[in-house]
């Protein structure tokens, strides 16, 4: 039996009403005409903490008792999670601890500590956060929140595609940024519930494609710390959970290059006026770069996040010159 159903989606929807924001679904006659397709951008950029995180987060913690809330939750995250289990616990009346990498985004970084959380730092690429969050948590009675292989993240994830349906109930394709899984999973569920024949794609970047090979493969493949802008989809393996889900509701991953990635924020920052962070852009850069044919198609896009700071956007822009500019 699936981890997850539709009904799970629907009963985070009813928890997270009146907290998380409906996020906007952005159009750009330009992507259309670039892409032959008729393209909606689910903006969660918008989302609260800036990035759809937010969403899992608070309809996991919000399910906690009291005794629970009062000790407290840890999460590890390189930003986007943690910010958003700082907000959720702060709104419920608990205090979060956050395993964060030390190269982790200065404005991500910032944020979280803002929140009120306390932010305990460790190596990425010598260190395991799975193993410190879990030694934390025992050692201090905190309840682990993890980022993707729960099935209340994952629902929570989901209501991104419920949201999305309802404002687009008409597409073809949805397109996700892919990581450890649980934004996808809880999606997919959703869209295959509600909209017959819709493919799921998956979108990770080139260096990170973990899923892609697993799917492929038919198990989990674990791969080495990706190296890529993307510091959002860096996972080196798909969650247990979250891949169990994905393989039965997932139709394919692809895959982007970090140059492409590039050249896909800036398009929507010059066309949509609106920021993405180098993970929220990998669906408009799947687009662009011509990775499916999406011609004639209604597709959607989640733009998971745009927790980029501007000296992060400013360089990344200034190091690849052959970014189109709209």
């Amino acid at each position: 039996m699936p981890l997850i159903e539709l009904e799970d989606v629907e009963r985070a929807a009813g928890r997270l009403e009146g907290v998380a924001h409906c996020t906007p679904v952005l159009t750009s006659r330009t992507l259309d005409e670039r892409t032959g397709a008729r393209v909606h951008l689910k903006a969660e950029c918008f989302q609260r903490g800036g990035a759809f995180k937010f969403r899992g987060a608070f309809n996991k913690i919000s399910t906690l008792d009291e005794d629970a809330l009062r000790r407290g939750v840890l999460a590890y995250s390189s930003g986007n999670h943690a910010q958003a289990v700082a907000i959720a616990a702060a709104l419920l009346g608990s205090q979060a601890t956050i395993v964060m990498p030390e190269d982790a985004p200065a404005a991500k970084l910032d944020a979280t500590r803002g929140y009120g959380a306390e932010v305990v730092a460790y190596d990425r690429w010598a260190e395991s956060r799975e193993e410190i969050g879990a030694e934390l948590a025992a050692e201090r009675g905190l309840e682990l929140v993890k980022p993707y292989d729960d099935p209340l993240v994952m629902a929570g994830q989901g209501t991104v595609a419920l949201e999305l349906l309802a404002q687009e109930p008409e597409l073809d394709l949805l397109l996700v940024p892919v990581s450890g899984g649980g934004l996808i999973a809880g999606c997919s569920t959703v869209a295959k519930a509600l909209r017959q024949g819709i493919r799921v794609v998956g979108v990770e970047p080139e260096a990170g494609d973990d899923t892609r090979r697993s799917l492929a493969a038919g198990e989990r493949v674990r791969i080495d710390v990706p190296r890529t802008i993307a510091d959002g989809l860096q996972a080196t393996e798909p969650g247990e959970l979250t891949f169990e889900v994905n393989r039965q509701r997932v139709d394919e991953v692809v895959t982007v290059t970090d140059e492409e990635i590039v050249a896909a924020m800036v398009f929507v920052f010059d066309r949509l006026k609106v920021v993405t962070e180098p993970s929220g852009a990998v669906g408009v850069a799947a687009l662009l770069g011509g990775k499916l044919d999406a011609r004639g198609a209604s597709v959607g896009v989640v733009v998971s996040g745009g927790n980029v700071g501007a000296a992060r956007f400013a360089e990344l822009v200034a190091r690849t010159p052959a970014a189109p500019s709209g």
